[in-house]
């Protein structure tokens, strides 16, 4: 896949400077894919999140991260050091051209280079500056630092995910925090973007990653334990119920879960009837009174009971032939799919989902998820591959700027760029 020209993307005219670390990549990436030139401004020697594995073949190189080359997408690369005095005059002429700057810096960091927004606003009234930070620019725990894993139990997320007897549990390699705070970071942006056209003046977009995971998880810490509360207490003693909702089967995993209440018969009995058929629901199974069934009530052993038999019937199957006869029965049930399924999803081909981007420098081409959305006009998709570091420093100081290539020679030699 080639580089797409600017004309074909929404933000095609919109310009963003894109300063964050691994908690904000992603909002620089989502912009770029709608067609805004984004330059990923990394500090001298590359950005410390190109050291984030795993790496392509495994070699641990900072031209070859995988986390780096998905979340850097669409995006054009320069160095610039903006703590040094020649830095920050130079970026303060990169804004004067920007729509957006994107940052995830501490509170009060950009504002101590004298690079914040009261700053720059100055420069450019039209400017948006997005900011991105564990709890927000204000409040009491606005200083406060706090990797993935902090904002994750903050923020309610690791409540939700574990055994019940258990402590709570950070979810995948990578943060999930991070990723939902910048793709929020992005719709705040655009958010701007509209208030901007109405208004004709830029502001500051503060976005908290506490925040975003607590608005996230509202469904799943309330709603959820409203309709279940599978731990009860009794007395003094908390009594904690044992159930399965991911089940092995003879190649993987599928999704099921039992319900209860006024669910119970629509979504139970189309599974109990469809092991009955096949001769593995036992008498305890088939015979079981679905309108008194409630996790709030029934113990232990009941549910075990539930369980054997249907444990010993999705390991008679693989994960194809039970999602055909959920299909064919009308039960509830989902197959787990590996990295490999996904990738040999004929749904996720039908529409085009992955793509491949060159990757000249490794003499290759490597499959990336595609767009996030399919439109009908401007359609957005990865335009390029993530930057080596430096990349376009030639052609964003010296095209763009106007900066000579003596001068470039100067400050690359005292580290500024």
């Amino acid at each position: 896949m080639g580089e797409r020209g600017k004309s074909e993307g929404m933000l095609s005219p919109y310009r963003v400077l894109d300063l964050t670390d691994e908690k904000g990549l992603l909002c620089g990436k989502l912009l770029g894919d709608l067609g805004a030139d984004v330059i990923k401004v990394e500090r001298p020697g590359g950005d410390p999140a190109r050291s984030l594995g795993p790496f392509y073949h495994d070699d641990a190189d900072p031209e070859r991260s995988l986390l780096w080359f998905a979340f850097n997408t669409s995006k054009r690369g320069i160095t610039l050091d903006i703590e040094t005095a020649d830095g920050r005059e130079i970026f303060k002429r990169l804004v004067r051209g920007a729509d957006f700057v994107v940052e995830s810096f501490s509170p009060g960091y950009m504002d101590k280079l004298g690079l914040g927004y009261s700053a720059l606003e100055k420069v450019n009234p039209r400017l948006i500056m997005v900011s991105i930070t564990p709890f927000g620019q204000t409040g009491p725990y606005r200083d406060y630092k706090a990797p993935d894993i902090v904002v994750s139990a903050m923020g309610g997320l690791m409540y939700q995910w574990g055994d019940a007897d258990s402590p709570p549990v950070r979810i995948s390699h990578h943060s999930q925090a991070y990723l939902l705070a910048a793709a929020e970071a992005a719709e705040g942006a655009m958010l701007a973007l509209y208030h901007r056209q109405m208004r004709g003046e830029g502001q500051q977009v503060d976005v908290s990653i506490q925040g975003s995971l607590a608005r996230c998880c509202t469904h799943g810490s309330t709603v959820y334990w409203d309709m279940t509360r599978v731990n009860r207490r009794r007395g003094d003693m908390l009594q904690i119920i044992r159930i399965t909702q991911m089940w092995p089967c003879r190649d993987g995993y599928v999704s099921w879960r039992y319900w209860s209440g006024p669910y119970a018969k629509r979504w139970n009995l189309p599974l109990v009837r469809w092991m009955e058929s096949e001769g593995m629901a036992d008498d305890f199974l088939k015979g079981f009174d679905w309108d008194t069934f409630d996790w709030r009530t029934v113990s232990q052993e009941t549910v075990d009971r539930i369980a054997e038999p249907t444990r010993k019937f999705f390991m008679a199957h693989t994960k194809a032939e039970l999602m055909e006869g959920a299909l064919r029965h009308n039960a509830m049930l989902y197959p787990v799919s590996t990295t490999a399924d996904i990738l040999d999803s004929v749904q996720l081909a039908a529409r085009g989902f992955w793509i491949e981007v060159e990757h000249p420098e490794l003499d290759t081409t490597i499959t990336y998820p595609g767009t996030f959305a399919h439109t009908s006009e401007a359609p957005p998709g990865i335009s390029r591959r993530a930057p080596l570091i430096g990349e376009h420093n030639q052609e964003v100081y010296e095209r763009e700027l106007g900066i000579s290539r003596e001068e470039l020679l100067t400050l690359k030699q005292a580290k500024v760029i």
